[in-house]
């Protein structure tokens, strides 16, 4: 079965991050998605070579040096056929290029076109260089991850590059496709991490604003600084996850540790929460990570082990959602999301030989 995006025409101009996260999650609903990568012997930094990289699938490579003006020609032809477009550069230089979104719209006004930048496209840091924690530090979120004794800790490249940028940047793709199909006018798509990132962090600033978060990390619901909501250390130096929040969350909680009301600080009184995080530490000591899986298997105490990602793809759950295909060698994540008449094990597809999809789309 085709995917929902069956039919929808992309191209991609090979870069870092959220631009192949965002390429990957298009090729996994049914994209058709063109990538165009430096010519042989050009500098990319990419981390994994391209055709071996996971996230690279589903795509069709299409090899081009944008100065040379014969492949500039046959990027503007493919732009042209395109529904959509993205880009990973500093502002400025598909402009330099010719490729522009003024002059991509002129010709396909059809076209939702995507920039993906970490500042955005304007603004004073418009031009400078950074990455994912750069990104976070000056929208308020990395000062608000980790514990209070320690340093801010960068989520690894997670909440910028992938959550703020790449996944809003498809959001913004398929809205700006689906206002183009009902009106005939293309858009520009500003997609910049910072901006994306500060919408994940709606909820915690509407709280600040409300007085329900005190500035800094570790003294907070969601930031591990109560003892019902943070992990601890177990037997054998592993670690388990707790978020016992609601009441009968936490009533688990203790069942499952053997305590009870009674003989426990009442976390209602917020100068019992260092007797009582202390407690659980001490508690949480005296089995392994996996003996506590195991206590808490049929407790709904929202206690969970902490996997290693070496562990993750072959826990029970995961098996059985197929959470995990292998791909070049490797496991990696299965697509997401899931789509109704699609089989659960379906793993994504390559892309279709370069030659079929340039004659499929008019371009020589």
């Amino acid at each position: 079965m085709n995917g929902p995006l069956s039919g929808v025409r992309v191209v991609e101009f090979l870069a870092m991050g959220p631009v192949p996260f965002a390429g990957m999650l298009l090729a996994d609903m049914g994209a058709e998605v063109v990538t165009i990568v430096p010519p042989d012997g050009a500098t990319h930094k990419m981390p994994i070579p391209t055709e071996e990289d996971p996230m690279m699938r589903g795509r069709s490579f299409l090899s081009l040096d944008l100065k040379a003006p014969v492949d500039l020609d046959r990027a503007r032809a493919l732009i042209n056929a395109a529904d959509m477009v993205m880009e990973g550069y500093r502002p400025g230089v598909m402009e330099r290029l010719g490729l522009g979104p003024d002059t991509c719209l002129a010709e396909n006004p059809t076209l939702a076109y995507g920039r993906m930048t970490g500042w955005g496209q304007n603004g004073p840091l418009a031009q400078v260089p950074g990455h994912d924690p750069n990104y976070l530090s000056l929208i308020g979120a990395l000062d608000c991850i980790g514990y209070a004794d320690r340093p801010p800790v960068p989520p690894l490249n997670l909440v910028g590059d992938f959550g703020g940028g790449g996944a809003f940047l498809v959001i913004g793709l398929l809205a700006a496709m689906t206002q183009a199909r009902s009106t005939g006018v293309g858009r520009v798509v500003d997609a910049a991490m910072i901006d994306g990132a500060g919408v994940l962090m709606t909820s915690i600033y509407s709280m600040l604003g409300r007085g329900m978060w005190s500035v800094g990390r570790g003294r907070n619901l969601l930031d591990g600084g109560v003892p019902f909501g943070r992990t601890y250390e177990t037997a054998d130096g592993k670690h388990v996850a707790v978020c016992s929040i609601e009441p009968p969350f936490y009533d688990a909680l203790l069942r499952g540790l053997n305590l009870s009301q009674d003989d426990t600080p009442s976390r209602a009184t917020r100068e019992n929460l260092p007797a009582l995080e202390a407690l659980f530490s001490e508690k949480f000591k005296e089995k392994t990570r996996d003996e506590w899986a195991h206590v808490f298997a049929d407790i709904p105490a929202c206690v969970t082990p902490v996997l290693t990602i070496e562990e993750a793809p072959d826990h029970p759950h995961n098996v059985a959602r197929g959470a995990f295909i292998e791909r070049a060698g490797v496991r990696v994540p299965q697509a997401a999301p899931r789509f109704s008449g699609a089989p659960t094990d379906a793993a994504p597809q390559d892309g279709p030989a370069i030659e079929e999809v340039l004659t499929r789309w008019g371009v020589a």
